[in-house]
C-alpha cells in the first residue's frame, strides 16, 4: 500500500465527525488517513480482505463513514463476492448509507489516493491498536466517573472494572497460526524429558501411581474436573495429591479454597499427614504419645512449597490476576481450585447460572492454556446420582449446572466409594468394599477411560494407593517416610525439607507463616 495521503481531511463535511477532545485538550487516538488508506487498498486489491478480516471491525474505524465502507465491504466479503469501486458503491446503496457517508465521490476519493495494497495488514494493525487504545480510554474514564460515586461500592465497582477488562482483552487478542516444524521439536524435546524420567511420566507425578500410569501425570494447559457428590472425599482427595506433590515431590502447588477457611485445611492436612483423627486436632484433645506423633510428623510440611488462597466467593477474574502472579513469584506448576460452583463472573451479566458456569469452564481453560500448567478445578454432581435406584455410579450428564464444563475439561474424573452407598463391609456381590474409592477417569482427552482403585481413610481424610497382592487388597502409604516413627528415631529429622513454613496466602493475598 502506498504510504497514507498527507491530505487532510474536512471534519465538516457529511459523514464525518469532527476532532474530539478530553477535559485536558487530548485527542482521542486516531489516524483517519491510515483509516483512508486501508479502505482504499481493500478496494483495488481483491485478496486484500482475507487479511485483515480478522483484524478489523466496523467499530474499529473511528470515522462514522469509515464504519460505513467498511461495513459494506464486510458485506460483500462474507458473501463472497468482489470487492472494488463498483460493488463497494452498490452495497452502499442496499444499505442505505452512500449519502451519509458523503456520496459515491467520497468512495472513489478513498482509491484515489492509494496505488498498492501492500501493507495493508501493517495498516489494519494501527487501526486497531488505535481503537484499543480508544476502548481502553473510555473504559477507564467509565470507572473514574465511577469511583467518585459514593453511593456504588468499591468493591462491585473492582468486579465490574475486572469482568470489563477482561471482556477488552478476550475480544481483542489473537495469536498467529505456527508451522508445524517448531512444534514437531518441542513434542520432541518433551518426549525425550520424559525418557530421561526415572518414573517415565511426561506430566507432573500425583503419587498415586496407578493414576499416574493413566495419565502420565497431569499434563501442562490441561483442565481437569474431579466431581463427586458430597461427603465422596473431593477436598480429601486433592489435599492428599497436594501433599504427595508438595512435600514428596517439591512440586509448587497453590490451592484456592472458596468452602473452607486456610486454617480448616490445614488441620486436614495436618490429620492427613500425622494420622491423628480429624476431631482430635480440632479439640486438641491428645495423649502424650499423639503429641509426640504430631510433632515429629509434623516437620514434613515445613517449607513445603505448598500455597493456599481461601478468598470466598472468587471471581474468575481474581483468580486470573492472582494465578499470574503465584507463577511468576513462586514458578507454581498446578492449581487446585475447591471448588468450580462457588465462583462467579462479577461485572459480567448472564441469562442464567448456567451460562455464567459456562464462561467460568471456558475461562478456566483458557488460564490453564496461558499459564502452561494444570488446573484442577472440584465440581459438585446433580442429585440424579441419588434418585438412581440401581447405580450410583456418577456419569458425565451428572456434571451439574452447566455441559460446558464436560466439553471444556480434558479429564473429567469422578470418585465413588460404594461403602458409603452400601452401608456395608461388602458389595451385592460380596466384594470387600472397606475403605474403597473408585476413581473414574470418565473423560480423558489425550489417553484412555479406566477406573483406578484407591483406599480412603476417613478419620484421616485421607486417599492412598491399593496395590493389588496375591488377589488381596492390602494399603500401601505413597510414602514409607509417613509411616509411624520407630524406636529407632525420627525418620523426618532428615527430610530436605525440615525448617522453614507452609505459606498460606490468604484472602487479602498476604502471606502468612503456618
Amino acid at each position: 500500500m502506498a504510504e497514507a495521503s498527507n491530505k487532510t481531511y474536512n471534519y465538516r463535511k457529511k459523514g464525518q465527525t469532527a476532532p474530539t477532545a478530553d477535559a485536558l485538550g487530548r485527542l482521542s487516538p486516531r489516524d483517519t488517513d491510515v483509516e483512508a488508506a486501508v479502505l482504499g487498498a481493500l478496494m483495488i486489491e481483491k485478496d486484500a480482505y482475507t487479511v485483515v478480516c480478522d483484524i478489523l471491525k466496523p467499530e474499529s474505524f473511528y470515522e462514522p463513514a469509515h464504519q460505513k465502507v467498511y461495513e459494506a465491504i464486510q458485506t460483500l466479503g462474507a458473501s463472497q463476492q468482489p470487492i472494488d469501486l463498483l460493488t463497494v458503491t452498490e452495497q452502499l446503496k442496499r444499505n442505505g448509507t452512500l449519502d451519509e457517508v458523503g456520496g459515491a465521490a467520497f468512495v472513489v476519493q478513498l482509491t484515489s489516493n492509494v496505488t498498492s495494497a501492500a501493507h495493508v495488514e501493517f495498516h489494519s494493525r494501527i487501526v486497531a491498536q488505535k481503537y484499543l487504545a480508544r476502548e481502553l480510554i473510555s473504559f477507564s474514564a467509565q470507572i473514574e466517573k465511577n469511583a467518585f460515586d459514593e453511593s456504588i461500592d468499591v468493591d462491585d465497582l473492582l468486579q465490574e472494572a475486572e469482568g470489563k477488562l477482561f471482556e477488552i482483552s478476550q475480544r481483542n487478542v489473537k495469536k498467529d497460526v505456527t508451522q508445524i516444524d517448531p512444534v514437531i521439536t518441542s513434542a520432541l524435546d518433551q518426549i525425550q524429558a520424559a525418557a530421561n524420567r526415572t518414573s517415565g511420566l511426561s506430566g507432573l507425578q500425583t503419587g498415586f501411581h496407578e493414576l499416574d500410569k493413566v495419565t502420565s501425570g497431569w499434563q501442562n494447559s490441561d483442565l481437569i474436573i474431579i466431581a463427586a457428590r458430597p461427603a465422596m472425599g473431593k477436598t480429601a482427595f486433592v489435599l492428599s495429591m497436594a501433599k504427595n506433590m508438595a512435600v514428596n515431590y517439591n512440586i509448587p502447588i497453590a490451592v484456592f479454597s472458596l468452602e473452607m477457611s486456610n486454617l480448616q485445611l490445614v488441620n486436614r492436612l495436618i490429620s492427613n499427614v500425622c494420622e491423628l483423627p480429624g476431631e482430635k486436632i480440632k479439640s486438641g484433645q491428645l495423649t502424650s504419645l499423639e503429641w509426640d506423633q504430631l510433632m515429629a510428623r509434623i516437620k514434613h510440611l515445613n517449607g513445603a512449597p505448598l500455597y493456599i488462597d481461601d478468598t470466598a466467593s472468587l471471581s474468575v477474574f481474581e483468580l486470573r490476576t492472582k494465578a499470574r502472579r503465584l507463577v511468576r513469584e513462586h514458578d507454581i506448576k498446578m492449581i487446585i481450585i475447591d471448588y468450580l460452583q462457588l465462583m462467579n463472573a462479577s461485572g459480567m451479566k448472564f441469562g442464567s447460572r448456567e451460562q455464567e458456569v459456562s464462561m467460568i469452564s471456558r475461562s478456566l481453560k483458557q488460564l490453564a492454556k496461558e499459564l502452561n500448567i494444570p488446573i484442577i478445578a472440584l465440581s459438585q454432581l446433580s442429585r440424579q446420582v441419588e434418585n438412581r435406584s440401581d447405580n450410583k455410579r456418577p456419569q458425565l450428564s451428572d456434571l451439574r449446572e452447566s455441559g460446558a464444563i464436560e466439553q471444556d475439561a480434558d479429564i473429567v474424573c469422578f470418585i465413588h466409594r460404594p461403602e458409603y452407598y452400601y452401608h456395608s463391609d461388602t458389595d451385592p456381590s460380596g466384594k470387600d468394599i472397606r475403605g474403597l474409592a473408585e476413581f473414574i477417569i470418565a473423560k480423558h482427552r489425550s489417553g484412555s477411560v479406566k477406573d483406578v482403585n484407591m483406599r480412603f481413610r476417613a478419620q484421616f481424610a485421607r486417599f492412598e494407593n491399593w496395590l493389588e497382592e496375591g488377589g488381596e487388597a492390602i494399603m500401601a502409604s505413597t510414602t514409607s517416610s509417613l509411616n509411624m516413627p520407630s524406636q529407632g528415631g525420627d525418620p523426618f529429622s532428615a527430610s530436605p525439607l525440615s525448617g522453614g513454613s507452609v505459606d498460606i496466602i490468604s484472602a487479602h493475598g498476604e502471606e502468612t507463616p503456618f
